[in-house]
Formats: C-alpha cells, structure tokens, sequence
C-alpha cells in the first residue's frame, strides 16, 4: 500500500490517502473510511435524493461532504443540465486530493459547470443558504457518532438538522448517509417536520459492510 498524502482535519485528525492496486482509499488511524472499490452507498444517496426531482427545472442541491466524490458523481448524473450543485468540503486536502489530475478520483465532475465547490463547513452555508435547496446530501463523516471530526456530530442533533430544514425548499428532501442505524436520527428528523424513510444500503453492490441513509421529504407548507 503506498501512502501519497495526508491531511488535518480542523480538529488535528489525521487523514491519509492511499493507493493499492489501482484502488484509492482514505483512512484515519488505519481504519478505512472511503474507498474507490466500496462506494454503493454513496452512489444511492444521491440517487434516492435527486432521481425524485431530476425533471424539475432549476434544481438546485447542497452535498456536503465530498469524499472521493461519487455522491457528486451520481448527483450530476442524475440531475438536469440546468441543475445547480454546492458542494462543500472541510478539510482543504482532500479538495485536492480530488482536483488532482493524476488521481482518478472526481477531477472530472469538480469542472462541470453545474458544480460550485466551497472548501468549508457545510454548516456555514445552511446557515446562509444564498437561496434554498430541494435536496440536501450530508455524508461529512461516519453519521452522528463523528469519527473524523468530533465537531460534525451537531448535523445531525436537533439544532442541526432544523437548520438543514430551515434550507430546504417546500416538498424539498434530505438524506443523511450513516455508518450504523440511528434510531435518535429518525426521531430527530421527525420531530423537524420531515417524513422519513430508512433505506439499508451495501458498500458495495454484492458485498461488503450494511450503511443506513435516512431520507427525509418535507411536506409543502
């Protein structure tokens, strides 16, 4: 396994990228958390999120937390040409890692024009949205129980996903990616007016670890 970089989180986590038989992964304290070979999951949180609203004119969707990049992958290719896509990313590095040419990570999709990348806390733009969204994306870290940084865990309490609402567009949608299930998740969203929907997801298509996405549809007010 050859290590090409690392990086630092806000809060001194340590992430670092890897390369091994052509597959890109990074991991913090050795642990693997994305992986070019294991990304199903990140795929369908997109695709569950946007394939509902891929025929509405103008869309515009938040992703936070970029990764390898394939949730934005699916998102584009499953929006309209006409669709608007922020997506925002803590940890300057792995912006990077994914402009970087010589990885085949998500170059491609960080130059369509659709796309505005933001290095910086997706917190600091649901706050100031510059407009609402119809669909949110948040996969910034392993779901409530933070791993990478221990900041991340508030988007997904109570306060958190009111203000992730507080972005949405009426009959807008969220999607929360997660490690494990979250049964105070669920409640959470709930008691933010959202109808929720639980889908199990593989990491991969056949194979590999059970990930949770909590898809949550706001009602038109």
């Amino acid at each position: 396994m050859e290590l090409l970089d690392e990086a630092k989180a806000p809060d001194g986590t340590v992430l670092k990228l890897y390369r091994h038989d052509g597959a890109y992964t990074i991991r913090v304290n050795n642990i693997e958390l994305m992986s070019t070979r294991r990304h199903h999951s990140e795929d369908r949180l997109a695709e569950l999120v946007c394939e509902p609203i891929r025929t509405l004119k103008g869309t515009r969707v938040l992703i936070g937390g970029l990764g390898l990049g394939f949730t934005l992958r699916a998102a584009l290719g499953t929006l309209a040409s006409d669709a608007s896509v922020v997506v925002c990313e803590l940890v300057p590095k792995v912006a990077d890692w994914n402009r970087n040419t010589e990885y085949p990570l998500a170059h491609e999709a960080l130059v369509d024009h659709r796309v505005d990348l933001r290095v910086t806390d997706v917190a600091k733009v649901l706050r100031n949205p510059e407009g609402a969204f119809d669909a949110i994306m948040m996969d910034v870290d392993n779901g409530a129980e933070s791993f990478t940084t221990r900041g991340n865990g508030a988007l997904y309490a109570g306060a958190g996903v009111m203000m992730a609402v507080g972005a949405l567009r009426p009959n807008g949608r969220i999607a929360y990616w997660s490690a494990n299930e979250d049964s105070r998740l669920v409640h959470t969203m709930r008691e933010a007016g959202l109808h929720v929907e639980t889908h199990t997801v593989r990491a991969h298509t056949t194979s590999g670890a059970w990930h949770t996405i909590y898809v949550g549809h706001l009602r038109a007010r």
